[in-house]
């Protein structure tokens, strides 16, 4: 168990931390999270001890290893091998293995009658004890799992680690983290460099973890699947909360209702002594009462609203109409240094389609979304382009194409069309640029600064053809949901690479996977991609089971037994029936409500705009038609989203 107590840190006006106490038990698997620039990352590196604090503030107890993974990888220098650097997690192990390697040498040197020659068998059992007991026979397959299963190949084990670049050099960090198998593993932001059958390893691996966990990450999917405690780190305060993440923002909602009670309570009492004391603060006869509200106010334990992102309300520019075929690829083939990344992909993309394109990393994803926005060309096949089809891509190099000498605003603004300064500034504080950081220069940005302020540009160009690569990486919770927003309101076309299954999951109706140089296209999204692998995964050719002796004997199994097991497949068949109808009926209960909403806001509108006075202003009248058209198209494709899940509803039914 590790704890920490009254953990206070200031920098300036900001208490990064005020008066932090927590407690991480046996077990505990802990989902921290938080607004950018909240803490989460140096709560992490104090409760590592990496960053120093105050003697006493944590505190573990003896023998409890912590392991900590930050977000950047920093170069391996060592001279091993990838199979070697993970196995050092075993440094331990191995120095017994060598240690006893030696006793038996010496074993074999000397003379049941040489003097020390007991003492050699006493060392020798006792190291033989201590490794049977961590079990050193497991090294070499416990090694090997991990690293397939974080997607290293057999072939690469022989590599120089120094020869990875950083996403693949993240991976075998986490590998001998994973292997080394620490009582409290720290990890920030792991799943930003997975691939989704990695990412699907690793939350097997953690769901049967034995140790503490505490992990970072914008991956709503992941936290809710791995996680059952929240940590939620807000104005320096943290507070936990029973359950996963989608949980937590349930109770959330909850608990900042009673706070933003409590906190207006505060400030009426606050208001009505401080209008007491303005009264009477130059009457003598009242110079004690007003003393003692004073005092009162002085020691009031003021409440701070919780920090809340803004509910900033953005929408893709309208998409100019293109034809029904978007795109038609035919036969692509590409090959880098003589090595074939894909051949043959061939498939087609109707106007409103919104394909994930998954495959693990190598496969050539990214190299694919490059071909179809023209930015790289195929050495076979053809891609032909529907009538007025407009393209507009994100990709990781757009970050490095920003002019440096303008600022946030102006760079944003240059592209930006007919939108108004407030609605500029509005979606650049969607993507974390607020204040006074949308007068921040190109050239003194962050990586990730750069890659949102990318995105931002990116979005507010006319296109009716979206292709992104990994547009998430760098948003917090609160900028996916309103990227995913505008992404599922969109009416265009949209092709997109993430491995963040809960923001692709809300908007895609296909799934194109790229796996062994070849292109296979799925109906529905993420969920029903998977379900169907695992269906497909069933079907496949078993080995033969070894006969039992029952069979071998000629005996039948008992019909009870039949009957038995075939009750159990009823059952489990049930379950999973269960399992895949409940998202859908959240999914067409959320869509009902919505268009419930809307329609309400349609009939407003409709009666507002059946007053003839309401033309006389001009500017409210073209407001309020531009919000007119946007429900009703918003309405339409909600009915087609509601029609479409009940229609799956029904088919599995």
């Amino acid at each position: 168990m590790l704890t920490v107590t009254n953990l206070d840190i200031r920098y300036g006006e900001k208490h990064l931390f005020n008066d932090v106490s927590a407690r991480i038990n046996d077990r505990d698997h802990i989902g921290l999270v938080g607004v950018n620039g909240a803490g989460k990352s140096t709560l992490l590196k104090i409760i590592s001890g990496i960053t120093e604090t105050d003697p006493g503030v944590v505190r573990r107890p003896k023998r409890f290893s912590v392991a900590y993974l930050p977000q950047e990888a920093t170069a391996l220098d060592t001279g091993r091998t990838i199979y070697h650097e993970a196995e050092s997690a075993f440094a331990g192990v191995l120095a017994l293995q060598e240690e006893l390697d030696e006793v038996n040498r010496q074993l074999a040197i000397t003379g049941p009658s040489d003097k020390g020659f007991e003492k050699l068998l006493k060392k020798q059992a006792e190291l033989q004890h201590r490794l049977e007991r961590v079990d050193i026979f497991r090294v070499r397959a416990e090694t090997e799992k991990v690293l397939m299963g974080l997607g290293f190949g057999v072939e690469d084990f022989d590599r120089p680690s120094s020869s990875l670049s950083g996403g693949w050099l993240m991976r075998l960090m986490l590998a001998r983290l994973l292997l080394a198998r620490p009582d409290l593993l720290l990890l920030d932001e792991p799943t930003n460099h997975l691939d989704l059958d990695s990412l699907t390893w690793l939350e097997n691996f953690l769901l049967t973890y034995n140790g503490g966990l505490v992990i970072i990450s914008h991956d709503r999917t992941f936290l809710d699947r791995v996680t059952s405690i929240t940590w939620e780190l807000s104005l320096g305060r943290l507070t936990a909360f029973r359950g996963n993440y989608s949980k937590y923002v349930a109770d959330k909602d909850i608990r900042l209702q009673v706070e933003r009670a409590a906190y207006a309570n505060q400030q009426a009492q606050i208001r009505q002594t401080m209008r007491f004391v303005q009264r009477f603060r130059a009457k003598s006869t009242k110079a004690k009462q007003v003393q003692s509200r004073l005092r009162q106010l002085s020691r009031m334990e003021r409440i701070e609203l919780a920090e809340a992102e803004q509910e900033v309300a953005f929408h893709f520019p309208p998409a100019a109409p293109s034809g029904r075929h978007v795109l038609d690829v035919q036969s692509l083939g590409k090959t880098y240094d003589g090595k074939q990344v894909f051949s043959g992909v061939s498939f087609q993309l109707q106007r409103g389609d919104k394909i994930a394109v998954v495959g693990v990393n190598g496969a050539g994803k990214s190299t694919l979304m490059k071909i179809l926005a023209g930015l790289v060309t195929p050495e076979a096949g053809k891609i032909k382009p529907g009538h007025n089809v407009r393209i507009s891509y994100f990709g990781q190099h757009q970050a490095q194409e920003l002019p440096e000498g303008l600022t946030a605003l102006q760079t944003l603004a240059a592209v930006a069309g007919d939108m108004t300064m407030t609605q500029i500034r509005s979606l650049l504080g969607a993507f974390l640029f607020r204040g006074e950081e949308v007068e921040k220069k190109v050239d003194v940005l962050s990586g990730g600064e750069k890659s949102r302020l990318a995105l931002a540009k990116m979005i507010v160009q006319p296109a009716n053809l979206l292709i992104l690569d990994e547009p998430t990486n760098h948003l917090d919770m609160s900028s996916q949901e309103v990227l995913q927003e505008a992404l599922a309101q969109y009416d265009g076309t949209i092709i997109i690479v993430s491995h963040n299954r809960h923001f692709v999951n809300r908007f895609i109706n296909k799934v194109l996977e790229i796996k062994n140089g070849t292109a296979s296209l799925y109906e529905g999204n993420i969920e029903d991609y998977l379900y169907t692998l695992g269906k497909l995964a069933e079907r496949a050719p078993a080995a033969p089971e070894e006969p039992s002796a029952e069979a071998k004997n000629g005996e039948e199994v008992p019909a009870k037994l039949r009957g038995k097991a075939a009750r159990q497949e009823q059952a489990k068949a049930r379950q999973e029936k269960s399992r895949r109808l409940m998202p859908l009926k959240k999914e067409a209960e959320q869509a009902e409500e919505t268009i419930e909403k809307l329609e309400a806001r349609k009939r407003e509108l409709e009666q507002l705009m059946a007053d003839p006075k309401f033309y006389q202003d001009q500017e409210k009248f073209a407001e309020s038609s531009r919000e007119y058209s946007a429900v009703e198209r918003r309405l339409g494709r909600l009915f087609e989203q509601w029609e479409e899940v009940q229609a799956r509803i029904e088919e599995l039914e």
